[in-house]
């Protein structure tokens, strides 16, 4: 779990928009790639009741660093290569059905194949967070322990079987659902060829940055600005720090921005609790950025409540700030901790996963 700051850099108001429009894609292609060379450590071991007979139990665990954007389902061959290799007993291993294989951690969470690993990280972080010793900087550097099951899988919990097929039809269909649910259809996705379409998946399988956003960069929004009538931004320093350099004002119109989508496809993942799947417009009622703030305000207030108004002034204070407001709990967002300023336009169009879908994990703070 890191977390990383954003630089903003200042332009001239005379700067003209192919240099601006440069910069936009500079930054917004910086980030995809942070997100997308982002891993996490994974502890793999074998239940031990489970063990077939005559297993080398020395060797019992596997240890991988896992792309974020990837999914267990195409590690599987990498995994099963090496217990068959070297921990299992060749007879013994012969019954083994791969299809039967599931994975939970070691508190007992049963693992989802359609999810990230990434957010299957990032999950168990916040769950994480419940415990009174865990602190975020310890998690920085703990790989999360699976237990690997060779038998009786709860296909009911599962939802779908381990095969990489399986998984790219879960996968193919959540780009879709985000598709409509950013432009009110699915015209793009389908309006693909099928080879683009195949050639998401292979992207994913293969770890292609180049070949995954060849084909994305089609459905995905821009994160350049689109709002002609949007307001000039504070010129207040710390607004100008806590603002994407993406989020820059100005520039040529595109209908395809991320400000100008229906809504932008949001999950919010809380601590040993439901998703919630939501629909969030990228603007609020005076058409300003919808932030994180706005959404986790309106969302979960026991957490965000709400920044009370500054008090009125006065002689000894004349230009007072608003109280200070508790912040029980923190926002993960592709295992970076997120500033509540942050547009959630803006992380759409930035920190979306591979699928299309914005996953906001909430922990709490000690």
């Amino acid at each position: 779990m890191s977390t990383y700051g954003t630089t903003r850099h200042h332009h001239s108001p005379a700067a003209n928009y192919s240099n601006r429009d440069r910069v936009t894609n500079y930054h917004t292609t910086l980030f995809r790639r942070l997100t997308w060379d982002g891993t996490v450590p994974l502890e793999i071991r074998v239940d031990p009741k489970e063990l077939p007979a005559n297993s080398d139990r020395n060797l019992e665990c596997y240890f991988v660093q896992a792309p974020r954007v990837s999914y267990l389902p195409l590690l599987m061959p990498e995994i099963r290569r090496f217990f068959m290799d070297l921990v299992f007993d060749e007879t013994a291993a012969k019954d083994l059905k791969d299809e039967e294989w599931w994975f939970e951690t070691t508190e007992g969470t049963l693992i989802k194949w359609h999810w990230p690993i990434g957010l299957i990280y990032d999950n168990h972080a916040i769950s994480a967070s419940l415990k009174p010793s865990t602190s975020r900087s310890s998690a920085n550097v703990t790989p999360l322990r699976l237990i690997l099951h060779l038998a009786s899988p709860p296909n009911d919990k599962l939802l779908l079987s381990p095969s990489p097929e399986a998984c790219k039809q879960a996968f193919m269909g959540q780009l879709k659902e985000a598709d409509f649910i950013r432009w009110g259809s699915t015209k793009r996705m389908t309006g693909l060829r099928q080879q683009d379409q195949d050639g998401l998946w292979e992207g994913i399988k293969e770890h292609n940055f180049d070949d995954y956003w060849r084909v994305a960069s089609k459905v995905t929004p821009t994160t350049a600005p689109t709002r002609a009538q949007s307001p000039a931004p504070p010129s207040s320093s710390a607004s100008m720090v806590n603002r994407p350099p993406s989020a820059d004002p100005g520039g040529p119109s595109e209908r395809d921005g991320a400000y100008n989508v229906r809504s932008i496809p949001v999950r919010l993942y809380l601590p040993d609790g439901p998703v919630i799947q939501d629909l969030v417009p990228p603007m609020v009622d005076d058409n300003t950025p919808r932030t994180l703030s706005h959404y986790l305000t309106d969302h979960i207030p026991l957490l965000f409540p709400a920044a009370p108004p500054a008090p009125p002034p006065s002689r000894t204070n004349p230009h007072p700030r608003p109280p200070p407001v508790p912040r029980p709990a923190y926002v993960l967002v592709q295992g970076i901790v997120m500033p509540l300023e942050t547009e959630m336009a803006w992380l759409g169009g930035c920190l979306a996963g591979a699928d299309g879908w914005v996953n906001v994990c909430i922990g709490i703070n000690p």
